[in-house]
């Protein structure tokens, strides 16, 4: 069987994939989600750099958006500005650009209750942010926000978290997901989930995979169903202390009144 086709707006044929990908079908776009965890213990932990859990406001809120490094500013030799996407109170989307002001806290102007996306947007000469950027809420000591709810890690320009909300009116349809984990003995196992929760705030386990110093690749022929206003997060734990863990998602998402 050969690739699947489809016409583009203006009713030209070709690869489905490439023409989702190039913004060519109504109501169609990829979302791509990479987390990486550098040091995962026998813990349970969110993929992504900071370890443990992920925080999320209670209710939309304000966040406020600082760095651990002062060059990460306005005029600064690092990032300079900074893009954020995400879910207000209505699952809704929104984004907005933050300049950065090194350590001291910057408030966004939207009120969030997700974040979906989170990558520097402009540099300085250094070309990468040179501190952890970090978006939360409370008091915010040295860059860092008592409550964080996602972050940069320092030279990565994005975030690196396993976690994504689909936005109402829409529903994400996972294609692909991948996992993977190493560790300088390679002698135990890692295991990896992926989660899924909704406004119900019952967190569930659609998939569980064990790898050792290896990979684990999933195609969903079938995609795995992700409502609107569900969440899906990649997590994971090893047998043993000092594990390197990534995860992927491809996820191809669908306007709701689509036919």
């Amino acid at each position: 069987m050969g690739a699947p086709t489809s016409s583009n707006l203006h009713g030209v044929p070709g690869p489905f994939e490439l023409q989702v990908a190039r913004g060519q079908i109504a109501g169609h776009s990829s979302v791509i989600i990479f987390g990486y965890n550098p040091d995962l213990d026998t813990t349970e932990e969110l993929v992504w750099p900071d370890g443990g859990t992920i925080q999320h406001p209670s209710s939309a809120s304000i966040l406020k958006v600082s760095s651990t490094s002062a060059n990460d500013a306005q005029n600064g030799t690092g990032a300079r500005t900074v893009t954020i996407v995400g879910l207000d109170s209505n699952y809704i989307e929104q984004t907005e650009v933050v300049t950065l002001n090194g350590q001291s806290a910057v408030n966004t102007v939207n009120s969030y209750l997700y974040i979906n996306q989170f990558y520097v947007n402009t540099v300085g000469t250094g070309a990468a942010n040179e501190g952890t950027i970090n978006i939360g809420t409370g008091v915010v000591t040295a860059g860092v926000p008592a409550v964080l709810y996602d972050l940069i890690a320092p030279s990565f320009n994005t975030r690196t978290t396993a976690h994504y909300c689909v936005p109402a009116g829409y529903t994400g349809y996972l294609v692909q997901g991948l996992f993977s984990a190493g560790q300088a003995s390679g002698t135990t196992a890692v295991t990896g989930f992926l989660k899924q929760h909704g406004t119900d705030g019952i967190l569930r386990v659609g998939a569980v995979t064990t790898v050792n110093n290896s990979a684990a690749d999933y195609i969903f022929e079938i995609p795995y169903v992700i409502p609107e206003k569900n969440c899906v997060g990649a997590s994971a734990v090893g047998a043993a202390s000092n594990n390197a863990v990534s995860a992927y998602f491809n996820i191809l998402l669908i306007k709701n009144n689509i036919s």
